[in-house]
Parts: C-alpha cells; sequence; structure tokens
C-alpha cells in the first residue's frame, strides 16, 4: 500500500463519527448496513452521515453495493488490513509475533497503587 493511500485512510478515520461508522462496519461485516441502520444505531442525522460515508469512501475503506432499493455500506476489509499491515510492515526489529494483537486485555494497575521499585 502507497504512503498517501495510508495518510487518506487514517485521516478519514481521525474524525469521531467516521470512526465509529467504520468500527459499526467492521462489526456488521461483509454483509454491511443501510445508511438508516447506521443512523439510528450512532444517533446521526442523514446529512451528516451521508458525507461521512463519502469521505471514508473516498478514502477506500468503505464500498457500497446497490441490494434492491437499498444501499449497503460495507467495511473494505482489504483496505483496512492494507493499512495494518503498512502500519507493521517492519515492526518489532525482526520479531513480527511481539506484535500480534493480544486476545486479552492487558492487566491494568490500579491507580490507587504505587508501582514497585526493585
Amino acid at each position: 500500500m502507497e504512503r498517501q493511500t495510508v495518510i487518506t485512510a487514517l485521516d478519514a478515520l481521525a474524525q469521531e463519527t467516521r470512526l465509529d461508522i467504520f468500527r459499526l462496519l467492521v462489526q456488521a461485516g461483509e454483509p454491511g448496513l443501510a445508511a438508516g441502520a447506521i443512523g439510528e444505531q450512532l444517533n446521526v442525522p442523514n446529512a451528516t452521515l451521508s458525507f461521512h460515508l463519502q469521505q471514508l469512501k473516498h478514502a477506500g475503506l468503505v464500498t457500497t453495493q446497490r441490494k434492491g432499493t437499498t444501499i449497503l455500506h460495507s467495511a473494505n476489509y482489504m483496505a483496512m488490513n492494507g493499512v495494518i499491515a503498512y502500519l507493521t510492515e517492519n515492526c518489532c526489529q525482526g520479531a513480527p509475533t511481539a506484535c500480534a494483537p493480544s486476545t486479552t486485555c492487558c492487566p491494568q494497575t490500579p491507580a490507587s497503587s504505587k508501582p514497585e521499585h526493585v
């Protein structure tokens, strides 16, 4: 993936509503969602939603497909994975397994406890 393509994708995701829309579409899977369903779930007005969907589509992160009279919006997983691959291409000095996403959440130190010094 080219650097400018990654920059465009990250720029599109660097906005709260667009990030929420994209995450919702990722969760929805390949079938995607109609704009009305997206708007309802995220409480986004139609005009605003249309603008944000267009920005995500322009960035290559969202695809559309007509099904009858409905237009379904889907996450472009190939583009998403391309961005992730670009960001992690030379990960961890040649030990890419160290960059693999964890399947469990990292343990967090309670705010009230102080770190111990060795």
